[in-house]
């Protein structure tokens, strides 16, 4: 089958599975969505952090807060074990695993007052399980956020002793950070001038893509990657304690347009081209890589199946929904968008970036050649731009529209990571008792030095984030097990069928469980004991959610068969 029909299969599966899937099954027979009951974004309103949102703009921080990096990065090395194992998983492991995760966690969430699922996990499994979830939940964000800044700052900047071997794309740096004028504008005009939102937002639109265009022409350039960081590291401080309608909300709805756009243009360039493949079908044993299984899971992550995707969803999304009928468009359609962008990046590796199997294997022809972030953000971009190339677009200025978009969702995902990190040291200072951090502006601080932790502290000469990045996948991967076995009680007690969200869970659980194992042997191989001790601490905290949940299941049972009696 070629590209061209494949793609076009796969688009149809999205619709299907959303019309009869997610919207009759799921969101009518399962959780029986229901509009007269009030959403968090209405009972709680606060105008800072609780705002009920028009479903168009709330989509669009969604998405552009879930996507990121990760569909990009993830992806474009799975395809080393071919095209097929990694289609599969990004197209069935949305719809069946990562589409039902993102959406359930969003209608839990509603319906523990817009609650994180660590605290939801309080209520649904034991007290005891909201810290270990909660320290999970840091420790994830913290590391995934440090890296995204470190990736930002090397796509800004040339190398430094930072040690980030990136190709630099300046031109990225203008529109990036003019967006952010923009979106306080329109959020000022359309919340406390109450100017309408959608002449605001075309407006804003059109800015932004000349503010794109200048980049492309005026490139900053004389900065370190350190000195990105730093601003990156302030931004996410201020994005974070801002009021969501005044930031985050317009400049993830702008963005997420320009996505649109770029999607658009990929796909269409894509269908011109109609290339042919030029990875193997089937890779099963490339040099140096671990087994396909489980770590084609691993890998793909968030194109897929993501425990990030969860924390949006139950950690500022939640507060925005105006009413219930709007979660499965925001929830199992805003991780469609995102297994879109995981079969750009599959198509552009395997399909657009090379032109011949012999290409491909010079730079698939190994682990160790293809495993570095920055080479795949490059070869996702030389891939795209190829595409967009096609549409009469010079391919320099394809490829650095591409950066564009690239860099824009990083941070979308940092000034996301930020706010959650917040939220989270809210909450474990109410699970111990530290009143301080309440306060927004100290778990605020708290939290960026998290992120900055990882980003500037040195392991083995290299940052923290990039030493323990090995730990993101299963981390990740292990907390939407925990997400989907919370939503498998909850629908438990409730009496409602558990088999959509309990075959799911024990797949991603089975999977990351198994992976963090071999990871785990594999670090104390190689003497690395930071990775093999943190590893070590997530699995345990891992099996301790379990047996919790176990200890649940059975109390649950006794009490149904004492009622019987």
């Amino acid at each position: 089958m070629s590209p061209v029909v494949m793609a076009i299969v796969v688009l149809s599966l999205y619709i299907v599975f959303y019309r009869l899937y997610a919207k009759n099954i799921l969101a009518l027979k399962i959780f029986e969505l229901n509009d007269a009951q009030k959403t968090p974004a209405h009972t709680l309103r606060d105008d800072i952090d609780f705002v009920p949102s028009n479903k168009y703009i709330l989509f669009g921080h969604h998405f552009a807060s879930i996507a990121g990096l990760a569909p990009m990065l993830g992806p474009a090395i799975a395809v080393i074990w071919g095209w097929v194992p990694a289609l599969c998983w990004v197209v069935f492991g949305t719809l069946l695993v990562g589409a039902v995760h993102d959406f359930s966690a969003l209608v839990l969430s509603i319906r523990h007052k817009g609650q994180s699922m660590g605290t939801i996990a309080h209520d649904v499994i034991s007290p005891r399980t909201r810290l270990l979830f909660l320290l999970v939940i840091f420790f994830l964000v913290a590391l995934a956020m440090g890296v995204f800044v470190l990736v930002i700052s090397g796509l800004f900047a040339s190398p430094d002793a930072a040690h980030i071997p990136a190709t630099s794309h300046p031109e990225a740096i203008f529109p990036t950070y003019s967006l952010m004028l923009i979106a306080m504008v329109i959020g000022f005009l359309v919340h406390k001038k109450n100017l309408p939102l959608w002449p605001m937002i075309a407006v804003g639109f059109i800015l932004m893509l000349i503010t794109t265009a200048i980049g492309l022409t005026m490139p900053i350039t004389g900065f370190t990657a350190a000195n990105w960081t730093w601003s990156l590291l302030i931004y996410a401080f201020i994005a974070s304690v801002l009021p969501v309608w005044l930031l985050l909300q317009p400049r993830d709805f702008l963005n997420s347009l320009l996505l649109y756009l770029a999607l658009f243009a990929m796909l269409a360039g894509f269908f011109i081209l109609d290339p042919e493949w030029a990875a193997p079908a089937i890779n099963p044993n490339p040099v140096g890589a671990p087994p396909m299984l489980p770590f084609l899971f691993i890998v793909i992550a968030c194109g897929a199946v993501s425990g990030f995707h969860g924390l949006v969803a139950s950690g500022t999304t939640s507060k925005q929904l105006d009413k219930e009928s709007d979660a499965p468009f925001i929830g199992y359609v805003g991780m469609i968008g995102e297994s879109l962008l995981a079969l750009l990046a599959v198509l552009a590796t395997t399909a657009g970036a090379f032109s011949s199997r012999a290409d491909w294997e010079s730079f698939y022809g190994s682990w160790d050649k293809a495993v570095g972030l920055h080479q795949k953000l490059g070869i996702f971009i030389q891939g795209n731009a190829n595409f967009i190339h096609q549409l009469g677009v010079p391919l320099d200025y394809a490829a650095a529209f591409i950066s564009v978009v690239v860099v824009g969702f990083a941070m979308t995902s940092v000034d996301t990571g930020a706010r959650l990190l917040r939220f989270n040291l809210e909450e474990i200072g109410q699970t111990l008792g530290i009143k301080a951090f309440s306060n927004r502006y100290l778990a605020t601080t708290l939290a960026v030095a998290a992120i900055g932790f990882f980003a500037f502290f040195q392991v083995d000469g290299k940052p923290a984030g990039l030493f323990l990045w090995t730990l993101f996948g299963t981390t990740n991967q292990i907390l939407a097990g925990l997400t989907l076995l919370t939503v498998t009680i909850y629908l438990y007690r409730k009496k409602k069928p558990i088999l959509y969200t309990l075959l799911p869970m024990l797949l991603v659980l089975g999977a990351t469980i198994s992976g963090m194992i071999m990871g785990i042997i594999k670090a104390l191989g190689k003497e690395q004991w930071a990775v093999a001790s943190v590893g070590s601490v997530i699995f345990l905290l891992a099996f301790w959610v379990l047996l919790e949940a176990l200890l649940v299941v059975k109390n649950i049972k006794q009490e149904r068969q004492n009622s019987t009696r």
